[in-house]
């Protein structure tokens, strides 16, 4: 065997049982989240384990044991001289409050579809082809779209509209024409939808499920005045004298983003916008070696570049692409100005022009 320094080995080894521990509280984040039992903690902590169980309708044995879990992996709060758990108001960010920035549940039910999702991303690994999106495993859509919601809710009308130029957000308040490239279930086209009354919103997706789902959204919510979602691809739908066009983390899921590109460019009217939020990233490998790399280069395996194979040209740019490589295809579509509009920490803005 090769010689080998035992503390960094040691060093490494905690590393791995950290990732570990994370590994296995993926289902028990999942259950917490669908049996309400951070909504309840959150609501009525510091409780008990029996009287939580109570509350939640639950066999009081398995949540005394998923508290435990909790409590050790530092998710929930413990006090023994009571024997009563709580959720911090940080923790309850990220746990229970749907609304919250810092929501995480989302990400959760997203890895959970990555790992549903192997065996066909093993047969992609041999073949070089791809995973068309309608072909995923288990409801990747809806994970997708808790895991991107809380980000678009608190920055998207806010911040990320008022940062870009050419007098967008005014255009939006008086009365424009939008289409919404890649929406998914129209968490972001309903959003812009419902900030501006004044305004007519087309949300395009080329997944038939996710557009019923859209549509079922926006009923929900009561719009049908100034909003409808249609099945259409990037590089063909049919609106046309657009004011604004936006994409929301997808361009680099496109089999053709250049083609996409020279699209929307021609679908703009003169003086139109652009906005496409993407990932943030830095433009090398090197730069990118951070926690949210991690998560994006993972899921980008996963998910993005076998998305992206199935599709005719098969780009797959990745979900790390980085703004240089993003501009050179947005510029490839005929855009000659190119700039990053605002950030998060985990998207960037561009505007294109």
């Amino acid at each position: 065997m090769t010689q080998f320094d035992p503390n960094r080995l040691n060093a490494f080894l905690g590393q791995m049982l950290g990732d570990l521990g994370g590994a296995f509280s993926l289902p028990l984040i999942r259950l917490g989240d669908r049996l309400g039992l951070y909504r309840l903690l959150h609501e009525r902590g510091p409780i008990e384990a029996g009287a939580l169980a109570e509350a939640a309708g639950c066999d009081p044995r398995y949540v005394r044991e998923w508290l435990s879990a909790q409590a050790a992996s530092g998710y929930v709060g413990f006090d023994p001289a009571t024997g009563t758990f709580s959720l911090s108001p940080e923790q309850a960010m990220v746990f229970a409050v749907e609304d919250s920035p810092a929501w995480l549940i989302g990400a959760f039910d997203t890895a959970a579809a990555m790992v549903e999702n192997q065996s066909k991303v093993a047969d992609a690994f041999r073949s070089g082809e791809g995973v068309g999106w309608g072909d995923q495993a288990g409801c990747l859509f809806c994970a997708v779209a808790r895991f991107f919601r809380p980000g678009y809710l608190n920055h998207l009308v806010e911040e990320w509209i008022p940062a870009l130029g050419g007098g967008v957000a005014e255009k939006l308040r008086k009365g424009a024409l939008v289409a919404d490239i890649g929406c998914g279930h129209g968490i972001s086209t309903i959003l812009m939808a419902k900030a501006f009354p004044r305004s007519e919103f087309i949300g395009y997706d080329f997944h038939e499920g996710s557009i019923t789902a859209a549509r079922e959204h926006a009923r929900a919510h009561g719009l049908d005045g100034n909003i409808r979602f249609e099945v259409g691809r990037a590089k063909d739908f049919p609106a046309t004298g657009l004011d604004l066009v936006t994409c929301f983390d997808c361009l680099h899921d496109m089999g053709d983003p250049e083609g996409a590109a020279a699209h929307v460019r021609r679908a703009l009217k003169p003086g139109g916008t652009w906005m496409i939020v993407e990932p943030l990233a830095g433009d090398s490998l090197a730069e990118n070696l951070n926690p949210v790399g991690r998560l994006y280069y993972s899921a980008s395996t996963m998910i993005c570049v076998p998305t992206s194979r199935a599709q005719e040209v098969g780009a797959a740019l990745g979900a790390q692409a980085g703004e240089k490589r993003l501009a050179e295809v947005i510029r490839a579509g005929g855009f000659r100005n190119v700039r990053r509009a605002t950030e998060t920490p985990f998207n960037m803005v561009l505007e294109a022009s």
